[in-house]
């Protein structure tokens, strides 16, 4: 077990939270999606109502270790300003830094008062960040007397902010949101309620084998979606058109059936498949039956009526469930349809614990607008496949044992 932020003791201190404001910004500057930001809400709230000074830091974008104005996390200050006022009912004060580490910036931190808030530039303004620089993660540690770590999303990487700054202070401890993620997925492959039921989907096999091999011994029945799919039906002397297929994971996709047959676990996979010659929203669609070929110069991009059928019945028998990845070509709404099927079976099934992660997937609940009747839609694609594969998370690790 880590420290957790309620295990510290926080009024006048300078508390360093390193939060995931990685948001989607339009042409303007405006944030699009103020999910993150939403997210960590209860972990500065509570910083604050426990009267921290409190400085937050986080990337945004890509911009490849220099400066970028339209990265800029000055764009998202205005946002988080208008949220926590909201949510504390009054002005909170949100001070901005022009830059994440150096004297000026250091000396914003130092004058904060309790209650208080600064967010700092983009980490990723400077290619220290990434490297894990020493020099840098000391300089980001002067901010503060105590690390919390709220971005879930981040906690895979190895960086200076999550990693690194761990070095110079006494503790470091996980925030609310980074502790509910942990507290969802640790208790499923743990000590999961049964059935537990799994859904993979996306392109690649080569994305999924980690969580296929580790999740193999731990549920009771595993769906799979999406391109993948076609790789595994392929592997079983199926003709698949021109359907995305990873020829060199052939050999892999039979064992990992036959290491499902031997464990006498239920590995679906699709009974009948939405097929179209090209991925545009005005291709024509067809359907076929898994037990036949798909047709020269066609291709699967989704899952018909009869696989959301079977697969539907099984998420309704489960007790905990954990989604990854889109069924089809989630992106194209005709193709887009097994994608909300699954979303809807999973939300209707108001007994289990269900579990969502990756970006279509997310997407999909909230396009079938039943994101409110998921038990947890986690924050951290990447990081909630490396924990679904029984990795060790770098942030995560690096954090104070209670």
């Amino acid at each position: 077990m880590k420290l957790s932020i309620t295990d510290l003791t926080l009024p006048n201190l300078r508390v360093f939270i390193r939060v995931d404001f990685n948001v989607p910004l339009d042409d303007a500057g405006n944030v699009t999606d103020d999910t993150r930001i939403r997210e960590t809400l209860p972990t500065i709230e509570y910083a604050l109502k426990h009267k921290a000074r409190v400085i937050l830091a986080s990337h945004l974008g890509r911009p490849k270790g220099k400066p970028n104005p339209k990265m800029s996390l000055k764009l998202v200050a205005a946002r988080l300003r208008g949220l926590l006022d909201e949510r504390l009912g009054g002005e909170t004060g949100v001070g901005f830094s022009p830059d994440c580490i150096g004297a000026h910036s250091e000396q914003m931190s130092t004058k904060l008062a309790s209650g208080q808030v600064l967010l700092l530039e983009n980490l990723r303004f400077h290619p220290e960040e990434e490297a894990n620089d020493e020099n840098f993660s000391r300089q980001l540690a002067a901010h503060c007397d105590v690390y919390v770590n709220d971005a879930f999303g981040s906690a895979h990487r190895a960086h200076a902010s999550t990693v690194g700054i761990t070095h110079f202070v006494k503790k470091s401890a996980a925030g609310l949101l980074m502790q509910k993620e942990l507290d969802y997925l640790g208790k499923a492959l743990s000590s999961p309620e049964r059935p537990f039921v799994a859904i993979l989907g996306g392109a690649k096999v080569s994305d999924k084998i980690g969580v296929i091999q580790n999740l193999m011994s731990k549920v009771d029945a595993l769906l799979i979606g999406g391109a993948m799919a076609y790789t595994f039906t392929k592997s079983q002397g199926r003709e698949v058109g021109k359907s995305l297929v990873e020829d060199d994971k052939l050999d892999l996709a039979r064992q990992l059936l036959a290491g499902a047959k031997e464990k006498n676990l239920k590995m679906l996979l699709p009974l009948d498949d939405v097929i179209t010659d090209k991925l545009s929203a005005d291709a024509r669609a067809g359907m076929v039956e898994a037990s036949k070929a798909i047709p020269d110069g066609m291709m699967g991009v989704d899952i018909g009526p009869r696989t959301v059928a079977a697969y539907s019945a099984e998420i309704a028998r489960a007790k905990t469930i954990v989604w990854n990845g889109p069924m089809g070509v989630f992106e194209i709404s005709q193709f887009a349809e097994g994608t909300v099927a699954i979303a809807r079976a999973v939300a209707n099934n108001r007994n289990a614990v269900s579990i969502v992660g990756g970006g279509d997937s997310v997407a999909a609940v909230h396009a079938a607008g039943v994101a409110d009747k998921i038990s947890h839609i986690s924050t951290g694609g990447g990081a909630s496949l490396e924990f679904l594969e029984g990795k060790k998370l770098p942030g995560v690790e690096a954090l104070t044992d209670k």
